[in-house]
């Protein structure tokens, strides 16, 4: 059996290496041009569930804006939780 041993600074380069790929995603993508997200987009950027996207809402983590039926994200909020700054 081999053991491997995983160090902070390894999952600190790994989240740096996600974040840049997410980034280098979304950035030439339709999504870099929209100003806010519907909902099924939010949660298959974040790769969450409906019911993690409510928690992040009711939590004040993630703001949103309802029309109508239909809940809104802005981009620019869902940036900031990819990079840590949260609220």
């Amino acid at each position: 059996m081999n053991v491997e041993l995983i160090t902070k600074e390894d999952l600190l380069e790994f989240k740096s290496d996600l974040l840049n790929e997410i980034k280098r995603i979304i950035q030439p993508g339709q999504a870099s041009t929209k100003k806010w997200l519907k909902s099924v987009e939010v949660r298959k950027l974040l790769g969450i569930s409906p019911g993690t996207l409510q928690n992040l809402r009711i939590n004040g983590t993630l703001r949103f804006t309802k029309v109508g039926s239909i809940m809104y994200y802005k981009l620019e909020d869902i940036n900031k939780i990819l990079e840590g700054e949260g609220k």
